[in-house]
C-alpha cells in the first residue's frame, strides 16, 4: 500500500525536491488522461481504471503509486485504488476543481522556461522574449493557442471561485456603482451585483477577454441592465466612473505598469472612491509555497512578480492612495481596502 509520506530526513527530502518536476508531469499526465473523473467513489482497480482511460494498466499503476506517495489518490492494501481529497480537487465536476490550474502550470511552455531560472535571477528579466522571440501572451495567442486556451480555463476557474469570496467579504452597501478593473471575464462583478441588487457596475479588460465575458453581464443575460462592459488597457487608460474600484491580481506586472494602472484608477475616480486591491502576497505563511512557486514563474513568463504585504503597501501609498484597512479573503488572496484623499 502507498500513502502520503512523513517528513524524511534532509538528505532523502533534498533528493525528492529535485525530482520534483516528475511529481508536477504526473499530476498533468493524471489530469490529461482523466483519471480522476474516471475514479468514482468506489474503489477500482488498476486493470479498470486502465480500461476507462485508455492506458496500459502496468505504467497506470505506476502512475498512480507515484501519486498516493503525495496523498493524490490511495492505494489499498488490496491494491485497488480510492479518491483523496486532493484526487478528487482533479476532477472536472468537483466545485472546487483545480485540474485546469495543474495543466496551466504544467503547459510545455514552463518546462522551456524554468531550466533558465537562473538566468531570470542573474538578470531581472524574462525568459520567454529570448525563448520565442515574443512577450508572453502575444506568443501564446499567435503559437501556442492550445495554452491560451488553457490558461483562459483556469483563470476562469481561478475567477469562479474566489468571486463568491470576494463579494461576501466585501461591504459596499453605501455604494451606487462599482467598477472590475481588468476584470477577466467578469465573475467578481457579476457576484457584486447579485450581492446588492440595486448595484451598477462595470468589467473593463482587455477587448479579447471582454469578447468572452460571462453571458449574465451581457445583452439578454439577467444582470446586463445593470452591467456595462469596456474594452480597454488599464495601463493606458481607466475611461470608467464609479464609487468602487476593485482591482484584483493585475498588479503583478513591472512597477511602471503596475503605477500606471493606479494613477489611471485615481484620476477615473477621484478623491473620496474607495479603491480594493486583491492580491496573493509571498509573505502569507499559509499559502507561501504556492505563492512563491508563483513568484517565480512571473518572473520567468512576464517579468513580473508577486508582492509582499511592504511593497503592497509601499506601492499603493506612492501612488497616492490611502490604506484603510487589510484582510485576508481565503487562504491565499489578501485585500487592500483603500481610498482616494481629498
Amino acid at each position: 500500500m502507498t500513502t502520503a509520506q512523513s517528513a524524511p530526513p534532509p538528505p532523502m527530502r533534498l533528493r525528492e525536491l529535485v525530482f520534483g518536476a516528475a511529481c508536477a508531469a504526473a499530476l498533468r499526465a493524471s489530469a490529461r488522461l482523466g483519471v480522476a473523473d474516471a475514479l468514482g467513489e468506489a474503489p477500482m482497480t488498476v486493470e479498470d481504471l486502465a480500461a476507462a482511460v485508455k492506458t496500459e494498466p502496468k505504467p497506470l499503476r505506476r502512475l498512480l503509486r507515484a501519486l498516493s506517495c503525495y496523498g493524490v489518490f490511495a492505494e489499498r492494501p488490496d491494491g485497488m485504488f480510492t479518491h483523496t481529497d486532493m484526487s478528487r480537487l482533479l476532477r472536472e465536476d468537483d466545485p472546487h476543481s483545480l485540474r485546469n490550474i495543474a495543466l496551466w502550470c504544467t503547459e510545455p511552455w514552463t518546462w522551456d522556461a524554468w531550466p533558465k531560472l537562473d538566468e531570470a535571477v542573474r538578470t531581472g528579466h524574462n525568459v520567454v522574449e529570448d525563448l520565442y522571440g515574443k512577450e508572453f501572451f502575444t506568443y501564446l495567442n499567435e503559437d501556442a493557442p492550445e495554452s491560451a486556451e488553457v490558461f483562459n480555463r483556469a483563470m476562469t476557474t481561478s475567477s469562479e471561485q474566489s468571486a463568491r469570496e470576494v463579494a461576501a467579504l466585501l461591504d459596499l452597501s453605501g455604494a451606487a456603482s462599482v467598477a472590475d478593473i481588468g476584470g477577466g471575464q467578469g465573475h467578481v462583478v457579476a457576484s457584486l451585483l447579485d450581492k446588492y441588487p440595486a448595484m451598477r457596475g462595470t468589467l473593463l479588460d482587455l477587448p479579447r477577454v471582454v469578447d468572452n465575458a460571462v453571458p449574465r453581464l451581457r445583452e439578454g443575460g439577467d444582470l446586463a441592465d445593470r452591467a456595462r462592459i469596456v474594452p480597454g488597457d488599464v495601463r493606458k487608460a481607466v475611461p470608467v466612473r464609479a464609487d468602487v474600484y476593485v482591482i484584483k491580481n493585475i498588479l503583478e506586472w513591472d512597477d511602471e505598469s503596475t503605477a500606471r494602472t493606479l494613477a489611471n484608477v485615481i484620476g477615473a475616480g477621484g478623491p473620496g472612491t474607495r479603491v480594493v486591491v486583491i492580491e496573493n502576497l509571498v509573505d502569507d505563511t499559509p499559502s507561501m509555497r504556492f505563492s512563491t512557486a508563483m513568484d517565480l514563474l512571473l518572473l520567468l513568463n512576464v517579468g513580473g512578480a508577486k508582492h509582499t504585504t511592504e511593497s503592497m503597501v509601499s506601492r499603493l501609498t506612492d501612488a497616492g492612495l490611502v490604506i484603510d484597512d487589510i484582510r485576508p479573503v481565503n487562504p491565499y488572496l489578501h485585500a487592500f481596502d483603500c481610498h482616494v484623499p481629498g
